[in-house]
């Protein structure tokens, strides 16, 4: 777990444990599990189911599992499984010496469906799957009881070992259990237990050709591995009664703790889509280039963006733990990445449209070296050199010919300050056929430097990069990946057409000061003035390539 991660001050889950401690329930001892299915890559969702579960694990001296709930090996991958290990590493939380997985528990699983039909609570269904559906009814109409519902307990056993056996083709035959077709509650009508699958398991192999359903694992899971509070998001909330109902209906090992299910709402940020079909679907359609895309809400996303796991367990933290529904602020995440990254993270400069600057009266073919430092609120940090020449770039957008309103950038016979550097004052310009600005002839006052004398009416302060002392690097300037609010608000409109066409835009050659020479992979650092960014994986020993974490204020405060 940690160490740095606060949780909430106060929530009901956390209260509910407290009580439960103070009654000396479960000896006192409190399990709490994160139990990813293995069909996609986490989502910024996950982290504050993760933040809640191992964070009250830690906070009452108990343990959290991480189990991977694995039931539908048709959807699911070892490369998931990696990938969600690392997340959960990455963001600082520790599941002890052992992973959990449900496929640990087939065998026992297959016993406790034994013990259903011995019971008469359990038996096996030819409907196909349309007619399954048509038995079950719907919100407004109660379900039918299958015709299949009163096979005798010799039938069903016979049936399910041969649907083991591997007899009966997929979508066959199903264990179902046995009910309330009646129940206003659907998830009561006779659920499914069992379906048949010809497909080997990414743990067990081709052992098993049938495989438990998610609600019948899930919770008997919980009582196997001795969890005290499953908290799960608030859709599995008609799913308890189901989650009761097994654990009541089976014999548990001896020993074994009943586990309680409670609900709480999940993270919804605007701007956002966390449904891991539709995120898949955003990869497969090559609307983004991977599940770890940095436009993507995944975890691995934020991660190779440059977002911290401090300012992530942070935006936890801040964001409520509470059973009502609410929509958090895509802003607010933002806001608490650069809120970490302000306080942690080196300055750098990087002009991204470069614009040529001649400094008339300097000497040609010399330079000089600055010491800047790399943070200015922190001299542990240390310090960078920049190179002075007769020629600097600025970026394009800090000059204007004709400058309107309170400009407070560079113009004709108006003074700058060159960050860390000197006062420059513009003296000419230089224009190609097209008419278009090519290059800046300035004159810089050497008695400037670290000074602010009179007599100069200064617009700011630019940043720039020598001529002759610079790195060429390539920049992705990514924005949000959605221009709605909420981009699956509507179900009659495809969620794609609200993809921003502007979330990706690609600079080659910007130029960068020479202290980012070497930068590693995953490095963040704060160009001056442009926002915050981290070497990307992509880099090579040629040419490095940053992507922008988040740039300094909110854009889109103002759009909203």
């Amino acid at each position: 777990m940690a160490e740095k991660t606060v949780v909430q001050a106060s929530n009901f889950v956390r209260n509910i444990i407290a009580k439960d401690v103070r009654k000396g329930k479960s000896d006192g001892q409190v399990v709490t599990r994160f139990p990813p299915e293995p069909n996609g890559y986490l989502h910024v969702g996950h982290a504050t189911s993760m933040h809640l579960n191992f964070g009250m694990a830690h906070e009452f001296e108990g343990r959290c599992n991480l189990r991977f709930d694995d039931t539908n090996p048709e959807k699911e991958s070892d490369e998931y499984i990696q990938s969600i290990k690392r997340d959960v590493e990455w963001l600082g939380f520790d599941w002890g010496q052992e992973e959990f997985y449900a496929s640990n528990y087939f065998e026992q699983l297959h016993t406790f469906a034994l013990e259903l039909i011995n019971t008469g609570l359990a038996y096996v269904c030819d409907l196909s799957p349309d007619q399954a559906r048509e038995y079950r009814g719907n919100l407004t109409k109660v379900g039918r009881d299958s015709p299949y519902r009163e096979r005798s307990i010799e039938e069903n056993l016979d049936l399910f070992a041969r649907m083991r056996a591997g007899e009966f083709a997929d979508g066959e035959r199903v264990l179902r259990a046995k009910i309330d077709n009646q129940s206003p509650n659907m998830n009561m009508r006779d659920p499914i237990i069992y379906r048949i699958r010809h497909i080997d398991h990414h743990q067990t192999g081709n052992t098993w050709c049938i495989y438990p359903m998610y609600d019948f694992t899930h919770g008997l899971s919980d009582a196997l591995e001795q969890v005290t509070h499953s908290i799960c998001t608030l859709e599995f909330e008609d799913h308890r009664p189901l989650y009761d109902w097994f654990i009541d209906h089976v014999t548990l090992p001896s020993g074994s703790r009943r586990p309680r299910q409670y609900e709480f709402a999940r993270l919804e940020l605007n701007y956002t889509i966390t449904s891991k079909r539709k995120l898949k679907q955003l990869v497969d359609s090559h609307t983004v280039t991977a599940w770890d895309d940095p436009r993507m809400p995944t975890i691995s996303g934020m991660r190779r963006r440059g977002y911290t796991p401090e300012s992530l367990r942070n935006f936890c933290a801040a964001t409520p733990v509470a059973r009502s529904k609410g929509v958090t602020d895509f802003g607010r995440l933002e806001s608490s990445v650069r809120d970490d990254l302000d306080s942690t993270v080196s300055r750098a400069m990087c002009v991204l449209q470069p614009l040529k600057v001649t400094i008339s009266n300097w000497v040609q073919d010399t330079t000089e070296t600055l010491v800047v430092p790399k943070h200015p609120k922190d001299d542990a940090m240390g310090e960078r050199q920049l190179v002075m020449s007769k020629q600097v770039y600025i970026d394009q957008a800090d000059f204007a010919e004709h400058p309107e309103g309170k400009w407070k950038r560079l113009a004709p016979d108006q003074s700058v300050r060159l960050r860390g550097g000197y006062i420059i004052t513009c003296e000419g310009i230089i224009k190609d056929a097209d008419g278009k600005v090519t290059e800046l002839l300035c004159r810089y006052d050497e008695h400037t430097l670290g000074k602010k004398p009179e007599g100069y009416k200064v617009n700011g302060v630019v940043h720039w990069v020598s001529a002759s002392h610079h790195e060429l690097v390539n920049v992705r300037l990514y924005d949000r990946l959605f221009s709605h609010a909420n981009p699956d608000g509507n179900k009659d409109i495809d969620f794609m057409t609200y993809v921003n066409p502007d979330n990706l835009r690609f600079i080659e050659g910007a130029m960068a000061e020479p202290s980012l020479a070497l930068a590693t992979d995953g490095e963040r650092f704060q160009f001056e003035r442009e926002g915050y960014f981290c070497v990307d994986k992509d880099s090579t020993t040629d040419r490095l390539v940053f992507n922008r974490t988040v740039t300094l204020r909110d854009s889109w405060a103002k759009k909203g």
